[in-house]
């Protein structure tokens, strides 16, 4: 088999990503660029179907022209937005897209997540990429263009009413700044949240002080 020990890290990968709330059975994906003529990567459905518990065999080995050399299943059709990320910066060798449960909140309201974690520092911006519809050419084109403004790794976006997509130069660091990103996603979410309580107490405190004069 082709890069087993690789196929057998991505299968362990997903699958605690599924465990950890970190993707769904909406979807997901991982690529993993293991040289200039191939990358590897889950099949579509992996999540819906098989509930991110693969085997080495069901990751695919995929060409330059996207045929399948060896695996078992199908190509999932964001195969376009991975490409777009090993074309655009070769650095990049590991792709990580996820319906992560806490990133979804700044996801799903179009909001660039605030970096707020030491943790996660050296991923500078967290930019919501505006909305296009999954899997569409437009969708990697976004995708692209963004990648095209970074000159450093890792680099992690949101993806607006979509999930996460994370870029490194490994599967262990990519995965790695998966952790980061949902930490510094509930963190980032409950200093909000706190932030408008405190203002509320604020001004309710100052309410009651004009009211005693």
């Amino acid at each position: 088999m082709l890069y087993a020990e690789e196929r057998k890290k991505m299968c362990a990968t997903v699958k605690i990503m599924f465990d950890r709330f970190q993707t769904n059975a909406a979807g997901g994906n991982l690529s993993l660029k293991v040289n200039d003529d191939h990358i590897i990567m889950t099949p579509t459905l992996m999540s819906q179907n098989y509930l991110c518990d693969l085997s080495p065999f069901q990751i695919l080995v995929v060409d330059k022209d996207l045929n399948i050399i060896e695996g078992e299943g199908r190509l999932t059709r964001e195969i376009n937005m991975h490409m777009a990320c090993y074309e655009e910066n070769p650095d990049i060798k590991c792709v990580i897209h996820g319906h992560a449960k806490e990133s979804m909140v700044w996801a799903s309201i179009g909001e660039n997540m605030p970096n707020v974690t030491e943790a996660t520092q050296k991923l500078g911006e967290i930019k919501c990429l505006d909305y296009k519809p999954a899997t569409t050419p437009e969708l990697a084109e976004s995708v692209r263009s963004y990648i095209k403004t970074r000159d450093s790794l890792p680099v992690a976006l949101l993806l607006e009413r979509h999930g996460i997509l994370i870029m490194d130069k490994s599967i262990e660091k990519a995965y790695d700044m998966v952790e980061r990103l949902e930490y510094n996603a509930y963190v980032s979410y409950k200093m909000h949240v706190l932030s408008i309580l405190g203002e509320e107490v604020s001004l309710e405190k100052q309410h009651e002080y004009n009211t005693t004069e």
